[in-house]
């Protein structure tokens, strides 16, 4: 079987959406190192990641969905859900963090799976699945509370404010070590596992995968388990960026893990994607948040049009590299 190319670049063409992204974020840093004193430094992009962690994460958990076809709207409430969870038991109960974080990953990962087992069993569209779980998980924030809760335990505040040096004065936060990670094992989980091959085969065609003998029904609820899980851990992180839980965090989240994924490559009717992309669709919105704050004349409004405008071109640059290659 021979792979399909691109023109005279010899590059397959399931691998130019990445290509795209990458040169993207290149030009963006270039821009802004001519553009801005003090940009062009890797403390600058070390800090990206520092502020997006938290949606690194819960990116990783949508990339999962959306290779299978589907889509999940509850991740930016499972983030403020989990940030009300772990903020109200250490405030009032006065639970350890050692308890608190499992607990908090435990539901996350539960609501998940049971948002995938009604996809699969009632053959629901995940749309509306999701969007249920959106204001279910929402509305739960506010029976917790409906003001912002501050995080006190000594223990979490001194994980939060610790920091990983690097070398020549560089840092990063533990939080960008655990989205490291959790993107590692995300990646093997992907291309080296059994799940991952069944993830891609039922994005690419729901109906060859049942013919292949693959486990459809259960690789859809193992994705959403996955997402549920990673909203989870995107709100652990978010509860150490901001010591607070708040019914308010993470609102619009899941649009940014969407436009995160999409303008990585991914095909938004599964199939086709990969994580190292979305890893770039991250940076790409977050050096486009660092380019507002460096330009300090813009409204933080212009992140959205920006944004809104980059998943157009990838949207039509995703039609016309699928339309290349079925010929």
């Amino acid at each position: 079987m021979t792979t399909m190319t691109l023109g005279r670049t010899g590059v397959p063409t399931k691998y130019l959406p990445v290509l795209v992204t990458g040169c993207l974020l290149v030009a963006m840093f270039v821009v802004g190192g001519i553009r801005y004193e003090g940009f062009a430094s890797g403390q600058v992009i070390l800090n990206v990641f520092i502020d997006n962690a938290f949606l690194l994460v819960v990116a990783v958990g949508m990339t999962f969905v959306i290779l299978t076809g589907g889509i999940d709207l509850s991740v930016g409430s499972v983030v403020a859900l989990s940030t009300m969870i772990s903020a109200s038991l250490m405030a009032g109960p006065g639970w350890p963090p050692y308890l608190v974080i499992p607990l908090v990953l435990v539901i996350g990962s539960g609501l998940g799976l049971v948002m995938g087992y009604i996809v699969h069993a009632f053959d629901i569209q995940p749309f509306v699945v999701t969007l249920a779980g959106m204001f279910l998980a929402r509305g739960l924030c506010y029976t917790i509370g409906t003001d912002s809760i501050p995080i006190e335990d000594p223990t979490f505040t001194a994980f939060a404010q610790d920091r990983i040096d690097l070398f020549a004065d560089l840092w990063i936060s533990p939080s960008v070590l655990i989205a490291a990670l959790v993107v590692l094992g995300a990646v093997y989980v992907l291309h080296y596992t059994r799940l991952g091959r069944s993830i891609y085969a039922t994005g690419g065609s729901e109906q060859s995968a049942l013919l292949m003998g693959l486990p459809v029904g259960r690789t859809k609820i193992t994705v959403y388990t996955i997402s549920g899980f990673c909203s989870a851990l995107g709100g652990v992180l978010l509860s150490f960026y901001m010591l607070s839980g708040y019914g308010l965090h993470a609102v619009g989240m899941e649009l940014d893990a969407i436009a995160a994924v999409v303008i990585g490559g991914t095909l938004l009717t599964g199939g086709s994607g990969f994580l190292l992309g979305t890893v770039l669709g991250v940076l790409v919105l977050g050096l486009i948040q660092t380019i507002i704050s460096f330009e300090g004349t813009l409204s933080s409004w212009w992140t959205k049009i920006f944004i809104g405008l980059l998943l157009f071109v990838f949207i039509l640059l995703q039609r016309v590299f699928s339309a290349r290659s079925r010929r």
